[in-house]
């Protein structure tokens, strides 16, 4: 328990605005060590990633044992900090989702404020209920927990567009005061409006690095303190995979280095 309290406290302590805590999300042990060789400070799981790995979808179609099974997996495979993309929780009661969480071995987890199945936002107040309850279960557990609360407004296209940074703004201060500590406003990507976002809520506040958003430089520069790549990486050695066993397949691999590169 010692060791997990050491492993939150770091990286809480990594969500500097300004300098922001960079998260090549990782989705089975290979990745993670690969993003610790990297020179990476700390682990953050994809829920997508993982869940397809595992044969399944994304959108809570990872039954719950095998999700916390490969986030342990993951978080043994690392000593840095591990923070595990849990989508909406998988229906699991705040208590058991921290047990399970701090029994995989990490000290950190997102949480998202729409149904993964519906893809309908949940009242501010029902969301704020379980991130509360979440923070006072890792209270109890003796471990701080770092929560980092995902709101998916721009994501799910919620309302008129005039009024969706008013809206992240207005959610994510209610789940700042149930108890998040830094607040996800996944998919906002305009500078102006992340450095708005930053402004109003001020707290640490997550990025998703994707083309068309800011690079990682800018986004410091707008006082982002967290900035997470989603399954983009995984994405991306998927595609490369995907031209590699074509180039095979069509007889173009002759040992060229070009196709390793």
């Amino acid at each position: 328990m010692t060791e997990l309290i050491r492993r939150a406290a770091a990286l809480r302590a990594l969500h500097r605005p300004g300098d922001p805590l960079i998260l090549p999300n990782a989705w089975d042990p290979g990745s993670a060590r690969a993003v610790v060789a990297a020179g990476f400070s700390a682990v953050a799981t994809s829920s997508g990633a993982v869940a397809e790995t595992l044969g399944h979808a994304d959108g809570e179609g990872t039954p719950v044992d095998e999700m916390f099974a490969a986030v342990g997996r993951i978080a043994a495979a690392v000593t840095v900090p591990v923070t595990a993309d849990l989508e909406r929780g998988y229906g699991l009661r705040p208590a058991e989702l921290v047990e399970r969480l701090l029994a995989a071995g990490a000290v950190g987890c997102n949480i998202e404020d729409s149904d993964p199945r519906t893809r309908e936002l949940y009242d501010v107040e029902e969301q704020a209920d379980l991130l509360a309850g979440i923070r006072a279960a890792a209270r109890t557990a003796g471990v701080d927990l770092v929560l980092n609360a995902r709101v998916d407004v721009h994501l799910r296209a919620y309302g008129p567009a005039e009024g969706r940074l008013a809206e992240a703004v207005r959610r994510g201060r209610g789940y700042l005061a149930a108890g998040a500590d830094s607040v996800y406003p996944i998919m906002l990507a305009d500078p102006e409006q992340i450095r708005g976002f930053v402004a109003e809520v001020a707290a640490p506040v997550n990025v998703l690095a994707r083309p068309g958003a800011p690079a990682p430089a800018e986004l410091a520069a707008l006082g982002v303190a967290r900035v997470s790549y989603g399954s983009g990486v995984y994405a991306a050695a998927r595609a490369r995979t995907v031209e590699m066993l074509t180039a095979i397949r069509a007889g173009r691999h002759n040992g060229a280095a070009s196709l390793w590169s």
